[in-house]
C-alpha cells in the first residue's frame, strides 16, 4: 500500500535508516541526559572552557540565520542554495551540541541567578526549549533523508513541522544564554 502513495520508497532502506535514526536520537539524548543529570563536572583546575556558552550561542545564531535564510532560498525555488544553507545549519546544530557537551561534560550545570517573574520565563523557555530540542535531531535526520531520497511530499509535509521547531530551539537557546549571562552566573561573565 505504501508503494501506491509513495513510489519512490524502498520500504526496506526506509526501515533501516529509521532504525538508524532512533538508535542515533536515542543515544544523543542519553548521552546528553548522563551529562546533565548524572554526571558531575570534573575538578575545577582540569581546563577552563567558560568561553564556550559564548561560542554555543554564536552557533545557535547562525543555525538560525542559515534556517531562515534556507526558508527563503526555497520559497524562490533556489534549490541549491537551500540545499546548502540547510546543510550549513545542521553543520551549526552539530558543532554547537558537541560545545555544548564539552562545556558541560568540563563545568556541570549552569544555575539561574534570576529572581521573581523573570526566573518564572526563565524556566517556561528552558524547558519548552529542552522540550522541542528533542526532537529536533531525529527530525532534521528525517528531513534530509526524505530530501535525498527526492520524497519532497513526504520532506515539505515534515518541514512544516521541522523548520518552526528548530528556529524556535536556536533562537530560544540564544535568549537562554543572555538570560544567564544578564542573571549574574559568574561562570558565564
Amino acid at each position: 500500500m505504501a508503494q501506491a502513495r509513495y513510489p519512490l520508497i524502498d520500504e526496506t532502506t526506509d526501515r533501516q535508516f529509521f532504525v538508524f535514526n532512533a538508535i542515533v536520537s536515542s543515544l544523543a539524548l542519553a548521552f546528553i541526559a548522563y551529562i546533565l543529570l548524572v554526571r558531575r563536572a570534573g575538578p575545577s583546575g582540569e581546563i577552563d572552557l567558560r568561553f564556550l556558552p559564548g561560542v554555543n550561542a554564536a552557533l545557535n545564531s547562525l543555525a538560525t540565520v542559515f534556517l531562515a535564510a534556507g526558508w527563503v532560498a526555497i520559497k524562490r525555488r533556489a534549490v541549491r542554495v537551500h540545499k546548502r544553507l540547510m546543510v550549513a545549519a545542521f553543520a551549526a546544530s552539530a558543532l554547537f551540541l558537541v560545545s555544548y557537551l564539552t562545556y558541560h561534560y568540563v563545568h556541570g550545570d549552569t544555575k539561574y541567578q534570576g529572581e521573581g517573574t523573570l526566573r518564572i520565563v526563565y524556566f517556561t523557555i528552558l524547558i519548552s526549549h529542552v522540550l522541542l530540542s528533542m526532537a529536533v535531531v531525529p527530525m532534521a535526520l528525517s528531513a534530509f533523508y526524505f530530501a535525498w531520497k527526492r520524497q519532497f511530499v513526504r520532506h515539505r509535509k515534515l518541514t512544516r513541522i521541522a523548520l518552526p521547531i528548530w528556529l524556535y530551539v536556536s533562537v530560544t537557546g540564544v535568549v537562554i544564554y543572555f538570560m544567564l549571562r544578564g542573571g549574574g552566573t559568574p561562570a558565564l561573565q
